[in-house]
């Protein structure tokens, strides 16, 4: 075999292990976001909308602001069963193909090379640990008087699923 073509594989294999380790990193990257929406509906109305959208996400009311017109919720975010076994799966492909390559480099046919598959549970457990988390939302209204008809805006801080989720449940708008 010619002898750039392990190194070279070796080096390829090592910048892809890089990036498994930052997908597996960022896996578990809090992703809070802030979206004005709007509402044609009035204030009171939306307000029992919201508090019982979020009521069915298993989120409660942790504190109302009645001065800045704000309500906070909070929630525990479960981690998701399918993404800790990708992540293990994945792990264990990337650990599979980088004991080949050094096996290959080192022309040692060791089984304890082939153990760092191993090693590939850690970043499941890794994912599970980090992303059951509490979220937070946090919901300002204000109200608009327009000539026709009144509507609402909607200023929310939370998770950018969270967000996406509640702009097409409640069919709110962005504020262009």
């Amino acid at each position: 075999m010619d002898t750039a073509i392990v190194p070279s594989t070796f080096l390829l294999t090592l910048l892809l292990s890089v990036g498994l380790f930052f997908f597996i990193r960022a896996s578990t990257k809090d992703r809070t976001e802030k979206a004005q929406l709007v509402s044609e509906q009035d204030e009171a109305s939306l307000m029992t909308q919201l508090k019982e959208y979020f009521r069915s996400r298993s989120y409660r009311v942790t504190s109302v602001d009645q001065e800045k017109n704000q309500v906070t919720f909070e929630g525990f975010v479960r981690p998701s069963w399918f993404l800790a076994i990708f992540l293990t799966v994945l792990a264990a492909v990337g650990f599979a193909c980088l004991s080949l390559v050094l096996a290959q480099l080192s022309s040692s046919q060791s089984p304890f090379l082939l153990s760092l598959v191993l090693l590939s549970p850690l970043s499941g457990i890794f994912y599970w640990q980090k992303a059951g988390r509490i979220e937070k939302v946090s919901l300002t209204m204000d109200s608009i008087q327009n000539e026709q008809h009144s509507s609402s805006i909607i200023t929310v801080i939370a998770h950018r699923d969270e967000l996406a989720e509640l702009q097409r449940v409640l069919q709110l708008k962005m504020v262009d």
